[in-house]
């Protein structure tokens, strides 16, 4: 699995996660788009049903079928799909069991809501079973083509990931031997491997930052490969050092004297208003770049590949996708 040296060219699953309003799936459309600017054939997958993809690439809704929204002009190509756990389970029926017109009965009598929606477990492998098809999946070209060079997962948040990856344990009560047990353990050992790494998106906040700790503690524990962690939606400092450590210290009678020369020096006469309010900004400013500093700092220490994206402040609009594959790209994250 990815370790120190941050080696992330073997890894064909990246598996994408984040608290909530991190950005994570943002991030893991830019990565796709990274990687198929490459010149690669990509996948991009959801699981959650938000359609997050197509609002992200302007496209009309995914479906459960794998479609194309982008040629890129090195050649490669970005595939999407949003996967639905109903039609993951009808596939599996039709399968393993050749079910045909018998499904109009099971959807009768409501046994494909009852393994969707109530079953403990079965629900994410039924999920992530489509993707673990569609990553292993070959061309027919030799035993060694893969249908896509690559898959980027939009996983569920740091909350539920594990649970979610982690599948086998969750369906072992439920199905210990047969199709789905086997199925379960397959994807286990795909999630396990060296070609598969789980990063981790946050925001230089104290919760998200938190969550994200806890969430690699976890992964740890589960023996899931980690990858990269993703600090999105950053600022430029407005400050110098300088004036950081000025506007710090609180040390008021300089501060004064010397933002109403800077104001006298444009031709702006500056009133005690104006001073203070700008001295206020100033040291809510400094207050919050402290924080990230902290924040940052503990992010360091899990001793992971950071990599630090911009704040958008039009959003993925106008290029904004773009923006962040090529930052990807250029901070070694494909």
């Amino acid at each position: 699995m990815p370790d120190a040296t941050h080696d992330l060219s073997q890894v064909r699953l990246h598996v994408v996660t984040g608290k909530g309003g991190t950005g994570k799936t943002t991030v893991a459309a830019a990565l796709a788009l990274a990687l198929a600017r490459q010149g690669k054939r990509v996948l991009l997958a959801e699981v959650e049903g938000r359609q997050g993809i197509s609002q992200t690439f302007d496209v009309p809704p995914l479906g459960h079928t794998e479609t194309r929204i982008l040629t890129d002009r090195s050649g490669g190509q970005l595939w999407a799909i949003s996967v639905d756990a109903k039609d993951s389970l009808r596939e599996y029926l039709q399968k393993f069991y050749k079910v045909g017109k018998a499904m109009t009965v099971l959807d009768r009598f409501g046994a494909v809501d009852f393994a969707t929606t109530i079953a403990p477990g079965v629900r994410d492998v039924l999920l992530i079973g489509k993707v673990y098809e569609a990553a292993g999946r070959r061309t027919g070209k030799g035993p060694t083509a893969p249908a896509y060079d690559a898959v980027v997962l939009d996983a569920p948040p740091t909350g539920r990931v594990v649970r979610f990856l982690n599948v086998n344990a969750e369906v072992a009560d439920v199905a210990k031997v047969g199709p789905i047990r086997s199925q379960a353990d397959s994807i286990t050992r795909m999630l396990r491997s060296h070609t598969t790494a789980v990063h981790v998106v946050t925001l230089l906040e104290e919760m998200p930052v938190q969550e994200t700790v806890d969430a690699l503690a976890e992964l740890r524990r589960t023996e899931l490969p980690l990858g990269a962690i993703v600090v999105n939606q950053l600022r430029d400092p407005l400050l110098t050092d300088k004036a950081f450590t000025a506007v710090r210290s609180r040390r008021r009678a300089p501060l004064v004297e010397g933002v109403s020369a800077d104001l006298a020096g444009v031709g702006i006469r500056a009133t005690n208003g104006m001073v203070a309010g700008l001295l206020a900004d100033a040291a809510n400013h400094a207050d919050r770049v402290a924080l990230e500093r902290e924040q940052d700092a503990i992010l360091e220490q899990e001793g992971r590949l950071m990599i630090r994206l911009p704040f958008l402040a039009e959003g993925t609009e106008g290029g904004g996708i773009t923006v962040l594959a090529q930052s990807l790209d250029e901070q070694g994250m494909v």
